[in-house]
């Protein structure tokens, strides 16, 4: 825990291929500035000794190191002297197997406290290096609790989200990030849904025709930036305060719904994974058009019936299949018991009268009440052919939490459009409700909204040249969370948002594609529509992406094991 205000730095810095003695020097005197300055944990980038674009076992072998070895005993004498510690990445050797790691290294006054082997591999990695082992742990020291992560291990919600169970701080994410503008929107995420701090060491400058996109930083535990650097070597500096980690989420976490984490449905073909014994083959999938509605739900449910109408016929008329309208669209927010209304009631015939006639799918929000007197707030999906399904809401807000029972399921629904899954407002800050539906073969989630997500962070831009069509150029909505949610679990996410709180959109399934596959509604009461793509060529393999799940197929769910423990696990 951190009990005092803790002076923290992010070195940035472009080590050179070949020339280790070098590298190691220029960090030496890089973290020894750090240390002058007051920073007491001081973290450096991914491969920092030796630089990262390495073709082999053979070309690589001169430049890698036990831990403990010399390097780290370098560093080892300066975090005494400076009473500091330090965050350290190298290529490791394993002295008894001889396999070499790519390896991030905790370093005190002591010595080497502990070390992370990278995990999740980026496409590098496997040209040298094994597959770290050790897992993912949190290193207790008299600064605080530390975790470390390695460049693609924040990639995966799981990696973490394992630190923010263990009570971590703060995330000494090392890196070489490439192909986009940072500080990424990934690394803002991990530490917004994690309440936790990050500090982000990032390389800069280019290898072997791959450019690397600087960024270093400091983040906060509510998402924002507290200090960056764009390009060249320098040292970014930053404060830990006291009582500022929010450990509140993981009393509201689910895990007795995540026990699916501990599986890996993507390890074979899934278009013959699901379709094993015949129970739930996916959908053929095609072109479809889906929309979001962003407008303000009212406290008369009659006013509400003609704004879904008004919104579905202008979504009809444009093609739309699947309509997303926001969280209490239908009736309102909660107000009183006597606001709720059951599955039965006569509005819902309405709306299916409405989709029959429209011939589309229409996701709506309703404070829902069952005949044995529950309470529940429920997204419900109508089609042609009446109700399709409904889904309640798992993770409830506080606010909700005083009137309403929390479900004890997730839903989808195999749709002309796609697999679909249901989630509603508060569940997309729980990065784990994205990943269940996303490994169940979704390749669309909707989630209806009344959220209030954190300001968008802008970018002013960077000086870094990425290769086009990669942006380089301002930004106003440079993270946006639900963006991050689709991304990292390769589907289409539907959002859409009460009008006081904005930002709806439906977003695309790849992170890092440009120009990016997304439609955005900021601030007015509108209509957003995006065409989209769920089928696959004619072979028995997956050639779509939200039908190939990179992000979920590279998951390492042997090490997941705590994301499922409850509070009364043994």
């Amino acid at each position: 825990m951190i009990t005092s205000p803790l002076s923290v730095a992010a070195i940035q810095f472009e080590p050179e291929q070949f020339r280790k003695k070098e590298n190691i020097q220029r960090l030496l005197t890089l973290a020894q500035d750090a240390a002058h300055h007051g920073a007491k944990l001081i973290v450096m980038p991914e491969m920092g000794t030796t630089g990262y674009c390495w073709l082999d076992r053979e070309e690589i072998a001169p430049y890698v190191e036990s831990v403990p070895g010399h390097t780290t005993e370098r560093f080892t004498e300066m975090a005494a002297s400076h009473d500091c510690y330090f965050v350290l990445g190298m290529p490791e050797v394993d002295m008894v197997s001889g396999l070499y790691y790519n390896t991030a290294v905790l370093i005190g006054p002591e010595g080497v406290i502990g070390k992370h082997r990278k995990t999740h591999p980026y496409i590098s990695e496997p040209k040298w290096a094994a597959n770290g082992e050790l897992g993912h742990q949190v290193f207790t020291t008299p600064i605080g609790n530390i975790a470390l992560l390695i460049c693609m291990d924040i990639h995966f919600i799981e990696t973490a989200r394992l630190a923010c169970v263990q009570e971590a701080d703060v995330i000494c994410h090392i890196s070489n990030w490439l192909a986009e503008r940072t500080p990424a929107p990934y690394w803002i995420n991990r530490a917004y849904e994690n309440g936790c701090y990050l500090i982000e060491s990032n390389r800069w400058g280019e290898e072997r025709g791959v450019q690397f996109s600087g960024g270093s930083c400091i983040i906060n535990p509510d998402g924002e930036v507290q200090a960056w650097r764009d390009s060249g070597d320098g040292i970014v500096y930053g404060s830990l305060q006291p009582k500022a980690v929010l450990r509140s989420q993981l009393t509201t976490r689910r895990p007795d719904l995540y026990k699916s984490l501990m599986t890996q449905t993507f390890m074979w073909n899934p278009l013959d994974f699901f379709g094993l014994y015949s129970k739930s083959p996916l959908p053929p999938g095609k072109r479809s058009r889906l929309a979001v509605a962003q407008f303000e739900p009212s406290t008369d449910l009659s006013t509400n019936v003609r704004h879904i109408t008004h919104w579905a016929e202008a979504a009809a008329k444009n093609g739309v299949e699947l309509l997303t309208l926001p969280e209490f669209s239908l009736t309102g927010p909660y107000r009183s018991a006597e606001s709720a209304i059951s599955q039965q009631h006569k509005s819902i015939s309405t709306l299916m009268a409405l989709t029959a006639r429209l011939r589309l799918y229409l996701v709506v929000g309703m404070v829902e009440k069952t005949a044995a007197g529950e309470l529940y707030n429920t997204a419900l999906l109508v089609g042609p052919d009446g109700v399709v399904g409904h889904y309640r809401q798992t993770h409830l807000s506080a606010d909700s939490r005083l009137w309403a029972s929390a479900g004890d399921s997730w839903k989808i629904f195999d749709l002309p459009c796609g697999r679909v899954g249901l989630l509603l407002g508060e569940d997309l800050l729980f990065p784990e409700a994205g990943r269940v539906l996303a490994m169940q073969g979704c390749d669309i989630i909707v989630c209806p909204s009344t959220l209030q997500l954190p300001a968008s962070m802008s970018h002013p831009g960077t000086k870094i040249p990425h290769n086009y069509p990669i942006s380089t150029a301002a930004s106003q909505y440079h993270w946006l969370l639900p963006r991050v949610r689709a991304g990292e679990n390769n589907v289409y996410l539907c959002y859409a948002n009460a009008h006081s709180s904005g930002l709806s959109g439906i977003f695309g399934p790849e992170t890092f594609a440009w120009p990016r596959v997304e439609t955005l509604i900021t601030d007015t009461q509108a209509l957003a529509q995006l065409d989209i793509d769920t089928s696959n060529l004619d072979c028995g393999y997956p050639t779509n992406v939200v039908r190939r799940k990179d992000l979920v197929a590279m998951r390492q769910p042997h090490y997941y094991s705590l994301l499922i423990k409850t509070a009364d696990s043994d």
